[in-house]
């Protein structure tokens, strides 16, 4: 498995517990990692799809890509849930596909570190045609591969390869956060 940890330049190392933003395409395991992420470490967890609005849900369920001015206000909700965790020393896990730069400038600000759970088009498809519990359907992976702006070198960020199960994924999200805080 390959993992990358990226902080920004000119940042101090990361002390305290973070919130992360796990993202990614749908279908990278954002929901089932987070779980496990949150209830191993004692975290809150939020699922960013539970606080779309049901126009984002009906959209999407019926197989239109979301634009932009559809996902700013949902962005809002995530970034307050982010911030409310921050502001309070509250560590967290929030997940949020954050799959444009911009987007990820919405979420950004301190304690706060992005984990992309990245993977092939096709590991990801296979993925998507065995779910049945999601109202994201597979014709949409190639919009958002497509939207997908790779982590730059200035976010605070961890790749991982979704290659390995969700539990050995977890695990080495939680190893290179317990180096990040030199646990």
């Amino acid at each position: 498995m390959h993992v990358s940890t990226r902080e920004p330049a000119g940042q101090k190392p990361q002390t305290a517990d973070p919130v992360l933003v796990l993202m990614g395409v749908s279908g990278s395991g954002k929901s089932t990692v987070a779980g496990i992420i949150a209830g191993a470490m004692g975290w809150d967890l939020q699922e960013g799809d539970a606080l779309h609005p049901p126009a984002n849900v009906a959209k999407m369920a019926s197989g239109q890509p979301l634009t932009d001015e559809d996902r700013w206000p949902w962005l809002d909700l995530v970034a307050g849930w982010i911030r409310e965790h921050t502001d309070n020393g509250l560590p967290g896990v929030i997940t949020c596909s954050a799959l444009k730069r911009s987007y990820r400038d919405v979420l950004r600000g301190d304690n706060v570190v992005f984990v992309h759970l990245a993977g092939s088009r096709q590991q990801i498809g296979e993925r998507l045609t065995t779910r049945l519990d999601h109202f994201m359907p597979a014709s949409l992976l190639d919009t958002q591969i497509s939207t997908l702006e790779p982590i730059q070198p200035d976010e605070d960020a961890i790749v991982v390869d979704v290659g390995g199960s969700p539990t050995q994924v977890a695990t080495e999200i939680i190893a290179q956060l317990e180096q990040r805080l030199g646990r």
